[in-house]
């Protein structure tokens, strides 16, 4: 079927847009945009995918204030079929839009039954950086190969929750977002079943994921490593870059160690610190304090109250809740993957940033000894 990005000059392979190189139900193309107010006040997540090989396009929005009150709408619908311009893409009252490529991206969820709206623009400050290329096979089978681009920038705009409206001070807000494609693993599109009568995976004695994304005055530091239960490292990327105003250059991170502690009630980080190790074999410390925690599982990313990214809910799909998120037993079953946004500090200079992280089964080291 044709669509409109069938115009341009850029196809990789002899077939349409609406089509993969593979029939993978997992294959999915996702962007997130994601911060907070520094002040804790409050936090944003919200995002767009599309499934392919399901047709099924869904988003969601989640905004969460000091307390722990959390609001999340979430909508699905198949992909659209209609002619459609490029670089807009909507859903129900959700629309992600592509206002100037690797530098402006808005995102707007009008008016609802479920008492949330925002309108909320990001211009970068620093250049879009790839991440390394995630493949992993176990058993014959692939588990993961997909590539991403992460980017951090200002935010503008505003937020209205049940008519109360919050309009955004660019100055007080750490944001960035990703934009990913290919077969996930794990939340996020990457659990939904796509067979029966099928090996079992592996199930390893524990695993160790987190990233880094710290924000300073000239530079944003980022990481990312998966290690197993002995802390043997699985796969790594880091990169230094630099703001856009001074040229956008950047560097790589060739290691990082970690000295992290955690909270008593969930496997969520509550303090520590980050050794980056860079290319020129200096080293800087980074200290993380958090400030609130927000979880992805709630909007989409794992099953919750019966609806999970990916499922196919029919052409007009729209749902909302309000959740107390500052309650763990509540919280505990999307509490797969966290994410915690934090003050850092590193070689005397104060930032903001976001630690991610999945942290499951054995772990010695930190006093962890199976799942």
């Amino acid at each position: 079927m044709l669509t409109a990005h069938d115009e341009l000059l850029c196809h990789q392979l002899p077939t349409t847009f609406d089509h993969t190189d593979q029939s993978d139900l997992r294959w999915v193309e996702r962007i997130v945009m994601y911060g907070f107010d520094t002040s804790g006040d409050v936090t944003v997540m919200t995002g767009m995918a599309r499934y392919p090989n399901r047709n099924v396009t869904d988003a969601y929005a989640m905004v969460s204030r000091r307390g722990g009150e959390t609001r999340v709408v979430r909508v699905s619908s198949q992909i659209d079929a209609a002619p459609v311009g490029l670089g807009a893409y909507s859903i129900g009252p959700y629309t992600y839009s592509v206002e100037e490529p690797l530098r402006r991206t808005r995102a707007t969820l009008r008016g609802n039954e479920h008492g949330l709206e925002l309108d909320l623009v990001l211009t970068a400050e620093f250049p879009a950086y790839e991440q390394t290329p995630a493949f992993h096979r176990t058993r014959g089978r692939v588990q993961e190969n997909a590539r991403r681009f992460y980017q951090n920038g200002n935010l503008s705009g505003h937020i209205v929750i049940d008519g109360d409206r919050i309009d955004i001070d660019p100055h007080r807000w750490w944001f960035g977002r990703d934009h990913s494609w290919g077969v996930r693993n794990g939340p996020g599109g990457g659990s939904l079943p796509d067979g029966t009568e099928m090996q079992p995976g592996e199930i390893p004695d524990g695993v160790l994921y987190y990233m880094g994304i710290f924000e300073f005055d000239d530079e944003l530091v980022h990481f990312a490593q998966r290690e197993d239960s002995e802390g043997r490292r699985t796969q790594f990327e880091g990169e230094i870059v630099h703001r856009l105003a001074d040229g956008g250059s950047s560097s790589p991170i060739i290691d990082v160690d970690h000295d992290l502690k955690f909270r008593d009630d969930l496997r969520v980080i509550s303090g520590g610190t980050f050794d980056v190790h860079r290319d020129d074999r200096t080293t800087s410390s980074i200290e993380v304090t958090p400030i609130c925690d927000f979880w992805p599982g709630l909007a989409g990313y794992q099953e919750f109250r019966g609806y999970a990214s990916g499922y196919w809910r029919g052409t007009d799909f729209i749902d909302g809740f309000t959740i107390d998120a500052s309650d763990a037993e509540a919280i505990r079953p999307v509490s797969f993957v966290s994410e915690t946004l934090c003050e850092v500090q590193m070689d005397g200079t104060v930032g903001h940033g976001l630690v991610e992280m999945v942290f499951v089964g054995a772990y010695p080291r930190y006093g962890y000894t199976g799942w």
